[in-house]
C-alpha cells in the first residue's frame, strides 16, 4: 500500500521517494504515515519512482553527487535533457496520508487529508534561465489531467531549507512555521496557498504571515460567512493579510529594468489584504454583476487590451465574473539609489530633474509608502503554480513602477 501511494505521488513528475518505514495504525480512517522520507528531483530520474531504503543514505549519495558533479543522467542514460527547472534534495521526517477511495473513482486522486513534519534539504534553482524573448506567464500553466491530487485538508510544519538562485545570487534560507490550508488542488496551487487559513514562517530571515484580516468590531467568522451584514449574499468567501517586513530590496529589483532597479540598497514592508470571491454560482449571479461593472474599466485599463465581455463565451461568462482584489502598501525604508548616466528611461530633462531627487533621498533615512490595488480574474490562476505564471508578478511590477520619486520629493521637500 505504501509502494503503491508513493509511485502515485512521483508518477509523471520525475521525483525520487526514498523512505524507510510505513505505518498503518487505523485502516478504517485510510491513515499511512511515512517515517524518514528522502525526496529528490534530479536529471536523470525519468518519471520518478519510490523505493524503501535509508533516507540517510540517500541524502548522502545526492550529496555525493553534487560534490562531485556528477549527475544522475550521466549514470543512467547519455542522452542530453533538459535541467532548466528547479531541483531539490530534501528530508522529511514525518509524512501522514489520509486516502479516499471515492475522491480517486472521482479522478481527484486518492489523496484526502495530507499532513508534513519536519523537512529540511536544499533548493537548487542554478540550473534555471530564461530565454531571451519575450515570455508569456500563461504558456507556463499547468494543463489538466485526471487523477491531478485535490486534498481536502493539508498542514505543514517545521521546514527550513536552504535556497540557490541562479546567477550567483547569494544563497539564503527559507522556513515555514507552521501552514494550515482548508484545501490544495494540484491545478490551484498558488491560489490555494492565497487562501490559507494560516502561514507563517521567514524568507531570507524576513518574517511573513497569511492570516484572516482582523477589524475592530467584527471577527474572521463574520467576515468570511457567505451573507453580509444586510443579510444579502456575500460576494467574498475570505478576506486574507499577506504581510512581509523588512524583506532586502535585492530580491526585488534584481535583474529588473526601469527606475526600480536604480535601488542598490534598502528593504521592503509588504502588506497585502487579499479579499477572495466565493465560490456560490447563485450569490454570484445576484451580487458581482455591479461589483463586475465596476472594476471592468480598471481591469482593461491595467492589463487587458480589450473588454472583458469581448472575450467571454458562455461557458466562462460566470467565472469571468469573479475577481480577486489586493489591496497593497509597500513601504521602501532606507533607499539608496543610482541614476544610470545613460538611460532609455527618462528623457533628457526628466534625467537632468530627477539627479538632485534622487541625492536628497540618499542623503535622509527615507520612507517611501506606495499603495494601489490590483484586480484579477479567478480563472488567472487556473493552472498557475507560481507569481510569474498567473501573471500577478506583471501587475504589480506595473503598479509599484508607477510610483514616482518626484512625488515623494514635493511631498517632502
Amino acid at each position: 500500500m505504501a509502494g503503491w501511494v508513493g509511485n502515485y505521488l512521483t508518477k509523471s513528475s520525475g521525483v525520487k521517494v526514498v523512505f524507510e518505514s510505513a505505518i498503518v495504525p487505523k485502516w478504517k480512517n485510510g491513515v499511512i504515515t511515512f517515517k524518514n522520507v528522502f525526496v529528490s528531483k534530479r536529471p536523470g530520474q525519468g518519471a520518478g519512482h519510490v523505493s524503501k531504503g535509508s533516507s540517510k543514505s540517500a541524502a548522502a549519495a545526492a550529496a555525493a553527487r553534487g560534490d562531485t558533479g556528477l549527475e544522475d543522467s550521466q549514470v543512467v542514460s547519455d542522452e542530453e535533457e533538459d535541467t532548466n527547472y528547479t531541483q531539490f534534495d530534501l528530508s522529511i521526517e514525518t509524512v501522514n496520508v489520509t486516502l479516499s477511495f471515492t475522491k480517486w473513482l472521482n479522478g481527484k486522486g486518492p489523496l484526502h487529508d495530507v499532513e508534513v513534519k519536519g523537512i529540511r534539504g536544499v533548493v537548487d534553482r542554478r540550473h534555471v534561465y530564461w530565454p531571451e524573448e519575450d515570455l508569456d506567464p500563461k504558456s507556463y500553466r499547468h494543463e489538466h489531467t485526471p487523477g491531478d491530487f485535490e486534498i481536502d485538508s493539508f498542514k505543514m510544519h517545521d521546514l527550513l531549507v536552504t535556497v540557490y538562485q541562479p546567477d550567483n545570487f547569494r544563497p539564503f534560507s527559507v522556513s515555514i512555521f507552521s501552514c494550515d490550508l482548508p484545501q490544495l488542488r494540484k491545478q490551484w496551487l498558488f491560489y490555494d496557498f492565497l487562501s490559507a487559513n494560516m502561514m507563517s514562517g521567514s524568507y531570507d530571515n524576513s518574517l511573513f504571515t497569511i492570516h484572516a484580516r482582523q477589524t475592530h468590531g467584527f471577527t474572521g467568522i463574520r467576515q468570511d460567512s457567505e451573507v453580509d451584514e444586510n443579510g444579502k449574499p456575500s460576494p467574498w468567501k475570505k478576506h486574507n493579510r499577506i504581510r512581509v517586513d523588512g524583506l532586502n530590496i535585492d530580491h526585488l529589483n534584481r535583474g529588473v529594468e526601469g527606475p526600480f532597479s536604480w535601488i542598490h540598497e534598502g528593504t521592503v514592508d509588504i502588506v497585502a489584504d487579499i479579499m477572495l470571491p466565493a465560490e456560490n454560482d447563485e450569490s454570484l449571479a445576484k451580487v458581482m454583476v455591479d461589483f463586475y461593472d465596476r472594476l471592468e474599466t480598471t481591469v482593461t485599463t491595467n492589463r487587458y487590451p480589450e473588454p472583458l465581455s469581448s472575450s467571454s463565451s458562455p461557458e466562462s461568462e460566470t467565472e469571468d465574473r469573479r475577481f480577486l482584489a489586493m489591496d497593497l502598501r509597500v513601504h521602501l525604508n532606507n533607499v539608496r539609489a543610482v541614476v544610470p548616466i545613460f538611460t532609455r528611461d527618462l528623457s533628457y530633462i526628466n534625467n537632468a530633474l530627477i539627479r538632485p531627487i534622487v541625492a536628497y533621498i540618499n542623503s535622509k533615512r527615507t520612507f517611501i509608502p506606495i499603495n494601489c490595488r490590483l484586480v484579477k480574474r479567478v480563472g488567472d490562476f487556473d493552472g498557475s503554480w507560481t507569481v510569474f505564471d498567473s501573471g500577478l508578478m506583471d501587475d504589480l511590477s506595473a503598479a509599484v513602477s508607477t510610483f514616482s520619486f518626484v512625488s515623494y520629493y514635493t511631498d517632502h521637500c
